[in-house]
């Protein structure tokens, strides 16, 4: 097997692979740290090199494998990842894609990064996110932006813009990613991958909690629906004192995506109520997965989503720009979107923030009540295809925020109620660029929508595409 063909081999197989001793961990390490030097100047998908770091704990991985049983390893011992820049590595850099913070070293783990560590990874990076994590495009200011494999003229997508590139570009195995308004979904849309954003209370936020009331959280990026599957089982689990958790499920996340048939009532829509219809491309993705769906013996029908969506945009926004307003961040050192943000709450009262909390809530509940008698909902990711780097930058912020709702005007209201959704890919537009749907399920229904993915993953592989860039 060439480099490549490993650098593209599955996480599961590559900790099989490993286990067997036909290749050590620092093998791979090497492989991808020549991967990231040759192609991430092009990307800018990693801010972050942890080479290293990399290299010693993937030798003393190697000597550990040496003398310890297959079975006493843990599932994905060796196996090279990558960490978003809105999580805290001990030892490394953590920014938040904000250039005032460039010098910031991290003192201590997030808690999914320990788990991340616990299960045997090699952390290879930081990848690049939004400014903050507040946009759906990876072009922070005092940063390269980071850049689509399949088209380097074109976004990855954000505020995960950085681990999808990264992926898709076969420099990590696969990713870590967080989801507060479709920042997993969204750049696996664009970059050709599976991304979950996890039910809510699902993968904990400790030790920090969470700052935007159960809207966001972490989720996997993987290349095929095992992998991501198998890395949500990793990333899981209750701390104490999680404001929101779950019980862990009966079976492996990894299990249910090798689960037996059962058929699913599955409505699907093509548009967003208030908002708009998707283009011809995503549209015709929804309406084909929604064809073979039926065809794989499925119940599926068309319905709308409630109309309420729209009242959605004005207390998300506070929301989230409320946290921009409560890091303390000198405004100076903001884009000019971010700048936007900041002033905006200023002006907002604690009332009005809780008034708008309450009133993602309220919609929250309708929302979730559509879906009574289906199982799973069929949608675009996003409502047209991804961006061109700096496509928006000469728009004023209110002019841009009006493109950011309309382009992913699909994801977010799955944040706020805080069901899971997981976005797979489906082909190509006529441009090559990477097309998908989005699945959302109902609360806690993980194992539902991993299941329906891997099914479609089956019928219509796509995992052996490679973005012109690596070839």
């Amino acid at each position: 097997m060439n480099s490549a063909d490993l650098a593209f081999t599955p996480a599961l197989d590559q900790a099989r692979l490993i286990r067997q001793k036909e290749i050590s961990p620092l093998d791979l390490v090497e492989v991808y740290l020549e991967r990231i030097e040759r192609l991430n100047p092009q990307l800018g998908s990693y801010v972050f090199v942890a080479a290293e770091q990399a290299i010693a704990d993937a030798k003393a991985k190697t000597e550990h494998l040496t003398h310890t049983p297959s079975e006493d390893l843990p599932p994905f011992f060796g196996v090279p990842i990558s960490i978003k820049d809105l999580n805290p590595v001990a030892g490394m850099p953590c920014t938040f894609g904000v250039r005032w913070l460039k010098k910031r070293i991290a003192q201590e783990d997030d808690g999914v990064v320990q788990r991340i560590k616990q299960a045997g990874f090699v952390i290879l990076g930081k990848t690049a996110t939004s400014e903050a994590g507040t946009l759906p495009y990876t072009e922070p200011d005092g940063f390269p932006p980071a850049r689509n494999p399949w088209s380097l003229q074109h976004t990855p997508g954000g505020s995960s813009g950085g681990a999808a590139a990264a992926l898709a570009a076969g420099l990590c195995a696969v990713a870590q990613g967080s989801d507060g308004g479709g920042s997993v979904r969204g750049p696996a849309f664009c970059c050709g991958l599976v991304g979950i954003k996890p039910s809510r209370g699902r993968v904990t936020y400790a030790p920090l909690g969470d700052r935007l009331s159960g809207l966001a959280t972490n989720g996997p990026l993987g290349r095929t629906t095992t992998d991501t599957a198998a890395l949500l089982d990793v990333m899981s689990g209750y701390v104490p004192g999680d404001p929101y958790w779950l019980p862990d499920p009966e079976s492996s996340f990894l299990s249910a995506a090798n689960s037996p048939f059962k058929s699913l009532k599955i409505a699907f829509s093509t548009g967003i109520p208030a908002i708009g219809e998707a283009d011809a491309d995503c549209r015709q993705a929804v309406l084909d997965t929604a064809s073979l769906l039926e065809s794989l013996g499925h119940q599926v029908e068309p319905r709308s989503l409630p109309p309420c969506l729209e009242e959605l945009i004005e207390p998300f926004t506070t929301m989230f720009q409320a946290v921009l307003n409560e890091a303390g961040t000198p405004e100076i050192f903001l884009g000019k979107m971010n700048r936007w943000f900041a002033l905006r709450a200023r002006f907002c009262s604690c009332g009005a923030y809780l008034r708008a909390v309450s009133k993602v809530q309220l919609i929250a509940r309708r929302i979730v009540a559509s879906f009574d008698d289906i199982d799973v909902f069929l949608l675009p990711t996003y409502l047209h295809s991804t961006i061109r780097v700096g496509e928006w930058a000469r728009y004023r912020p209110a002019k841009t925020l009006e493109k950011i709702i309309h382009w992913i005007a699909p994801c977010p209201p799955f944040n706020a109620t805080g069901q899971p959704a997981i976005a797979i890919p489906t082909g190509f537009t006529a441009s090559r660029l990477p097309i998908g749907v989005q699945l959302v399920g109902h609360p806690a229904a993980d194992e539902t929508l991993i299941a329906l993915a891997a099914q479609i993953e089956a019928a219509r592989p796509w995992s052996q595409h490679r973005p012109p860039l690596v070839l």
